[in-house]
């Protein structure tokens, strides 16, 4: 059963929740963009393409870098820094038969 919230109600939840899982994902750096790929099919930099999207549809213009600061906390290139490992080899062949060809 699904609760009588007011639309209102119901963005603020998400947002909150939205905002939750960026601090979650921000406290656990150590978790490869590539793992959560192959685990979960998205990724932090999925997250900003969403936002990024979100934010068009309501013609707010983002550059992706923007986007990807308001995922990654700090700019993407200092992120990529301080956190980012080389994938194993079979981190990127569990990515490559994973991911959609289609795109």
């Amino acid at each position: 059963m699904t609760p009588d919230l007011s639309p209102e109600q119901q963005r603020d939840f998400e947002a909150a929740a939205f905002r939750r899982l960026l601090a979650h994902l921000s406290d656990r750096s150590d978790v490869q963009n590539i793992d959560l790929m192959n685990l979960a099919g998205f990724c932090r930099n999925c997250l900003a393409n969403w936002y990024r999207d979100a934010a068009e549809s309501a013609g707010q213009v983002l550059s992706k870098d923007e986007a990807r600061e308001i995922v990654y906390g700090m700019p993407y290139a200092v992120w990529q820094a301080r956190n980012q490992t080389e994938a194993s080899p079979e981190q990127k062949a569990a990515f490559e038969a994973a991911r959609p060809h289609d795109h």
